[in-house]
C-alpha cells in the first residue's frame, strides 16, 4: 500500500511538475512577403477563451487558419470582437501590426499594450486621416475611442484586463537607434517572454538583450520560464552588415550563451526556443532550421511554429 502511494506521489508530481501554462496559437510566422501569415501569436491559458495578441500582423486570416486546424472555437468575429483581449505591439513596422489596423472596423474596444515610441507611431503614421481612421482614444481628432492605448515602462508590470496575465515591457534594439521591444508576460507563478525584431547587441552596440537576459535569469533558474519566442529571420549565410537588426542562427547561438553565463553557466537545456519571423525567401526557412537543429551545443528545444496551429507550453 504504501509503494503504490508513493508511486501516486510521484505521478501527481510529474503531471503538476509539467502541467500546461500557456498555450500559443501562431495567427502568422513569418517576417515579411506573405501578407497573410505575418508575425501575430495569440498567447492563452488552458482551457480559457481569452487572449492577448503579441504583434499582430496578420489576424483575420490567422484566425481562419487556426479554426480550421481546430485550434480556436467559434466564429472567426466572435474571436476577434470576444476571445482577443489586447494587443501587445513590438514596434512599428508593418509586418507586425498591419493586422490590427485593416481589422478595427471590425474589432470590438480592446487595449493595446506598447513602449512609448510604438504608441508615438501608432498616433502619428497609423491611426491617422491621411492613412486610416483613428480608432484608438488618444492621438488625432476625430478619435473614435476603440482602443486604448497602455503605456508600458521598462521593468514595470501592468495587468492585462479580462484575462490571467500581467505584462512586463523592456526595449529592444532593431537597427539602432530604432526602438523594438519584448514583453515578459506571468501567469500566476509561470512566465513566458516573446521578443518582436532584434538584433544582436554585438552588431547592434546595444546592451539591451544583456538587460534582458539579466532580468530573465533568475526565473529560469526558478524553472518559472521555461519559453521564449525569439526571432531568426536570416540563415548564416546573411553578411552581418545585411542583416537589418535581426538574428541569424549562429548570432541567436551567440546570446543564448551570453543567457548561459548569466545563468552562473547553469545548463539552459530544455528550455524551449519558438523560433519566430523566418524571411520566407527561397528556402531560408528550411536552412534556418537546419543550422539551428545541425549546431544545437547548447541542447534548448527547438520549436518552429506553422500557422494556426496550438502550442501547448509549460
Amino acid at each position: 500500500m504504501e509503494k503504490v502511494k508513493l508511486s501516486l506521489l510521484v505521478l501527481l508530481f510529474n503531471i503538476i511538475g509539467h502541467a500546461q501554462n500557456f498555450d500559443v496559437v501562431p495567427l502568422g510566422i513569418y517576417g515579411g512577403e506573405q501578407e497573410d501569415n505575418l508575425s501575430a501569436y495569440l498567447l492563452g491559458a488552458p482551457e480559457e477563451k481569452a487572449f492577448l495578441c503579441l504583434d499582430a500582423g496578420t489576424v483575420n486570416a490567422g484566425i481562419r487558419k487556426a479554426i480550421q486546424l481546430k485550434s480556436l472555437d467559434g466564429s472567426a468575429e466572435s474571436v476577434l470582437k470576444d476571445q482577443i483581449k489586447g494587443y501587445f505591439i513590438s514596434h512599428g513596422h508593418l509586418d507586425h501590426l498591419s493586422g490590427l489596423i485593416i481589422n478595427s472596423p471590425a474589432d470590438s474596444k480592446k487595449n493595446i499594450f506598447a513602449l512609448p515610441p510604438v504608441i508615438q507611431i501608432l498616433q502619428n503614421h497609423y491611426f491617422i486621416s491621411d492613412t486610416w481612421i483613428n480608432f484608438a482614444d488618444q492621438g488625432q481628432k476625430p478619435a473614435l475611442g476603440k482602443y486604448h492605448y497602455n503605456e508600458l515602462k521598462e521593468g514595470t508590470e501592468i495587468s492585462v484586463p479580462e484575462t490571467p496575465f500581467f505584462i512586463t515591457g523592456y526595449e529592444l534594439s532593431h537597427v539602432n537607434p530604432y526602438k523594438s521591444s519584448a514583453a515578459l508576460v506571468r501567469r500566476g507563478d509561470h512566465y513566458i517572454l516573446y521578443l518582436g525584431d532584434t538584433g544582436a547587441d554585438r552588431i547592434e552596440k546595444s546592451d539591451h538583450l544583456a538587460n534582458l537576459w539579466s532580468a530573465i535569469a533568475p526565473l529560469i533558474k526558478k524553472k518559472q520560464l521555461s519559453t521564449v519566442l525569439i526571432e531568426v529571420s536570416f540563415p548564416n549565410s546573411q553578411p552581418e552588415h545585411l542583416l537589418f537588426g535581426h538574428l541569424t542562427p549562429k548570432l541567436l547561438t551567440e546570446e543564448l550563451t551570453e543567457l548561459k553565463q548569466k545563468l552562473g553557466y547553469a545548463s539552459l537545456e530544455g528550455l524551449t526556443i519558438v523560433v519566430t519571423h523566418r524571411k520566407p525567401t527561397k528556402d531560408n526557412p528550411e536552412i534556418i532550421r537546419k543550422e539551428l537543429l545541425e549546431n544545437n551545443i547548447l541542447k534548448v528545444h527547438y520549436v518552429f511554429p506553422e500557422q494556426g496551429r496550438k502550442i501547448s507550453l509549460p
